[in-house]
């Protein structure tokens, strides 16, 4: 892994699209734009912010708090291998879902594989279902 040349610092949209946590730098851009982002702390809305080693970055990526500690700065985005040495996760553990737990589908709605789309007739007896249980 190659340190940026000659700069400590680099734009953070740039360090998150460099890091993989975006697919592309515009998204990034947006995302810190919106001030849903916090540096060391610091709400911050301004993606050309200046991201060094050592900064803690916490934001919402999908339903997920985000804890990130930059580690290095990089100076390609590369291979998502190359992309994880970039950071150290310091999120919280997501909780693991139990099998056959409230989190999954119920039991109604699952389908043997290979048996294709349901029927009319099928998702009718799905809703009856739903409706006597809900």
């Amino acid at each position: 892994m190659t340190k940026a040349t000659g700069a400590s610092t680099l734009r953070l949209d740039k360090w998150l699209w460099f890091a993989r946590f975006f697919k592309t730098r515009a998204l990034a851009t947006r995302a810190i734009a919106g001030g849903r982002f916090r540096l060391d702390g610091a709400v911050m809305s301004k993606p050309h912010r200046a991201a060094q080693p050592g900064q803690v970055l916490t934001f919402m990526q999908g339903d997920r708090v985000r804890v990130i500690e930059i580690v290095e700065l990089g100076s390609r985005r590369g291979p998502a291998a190359e992309a994880v040495l970039l950071y150290e996760d310091l999120s919280p553990e997501l909780p693991k879902r139990e099998a056959g737990g409230e989190q999954g589908a119920p039991a109604f709605e699952s389908r043997e594989p290979g048996t294709g789309r349901p029927t009319k007739r099928d998702r009718r007896a799905t809703q009856n279902l739903k409706s006597e249980l809900g």
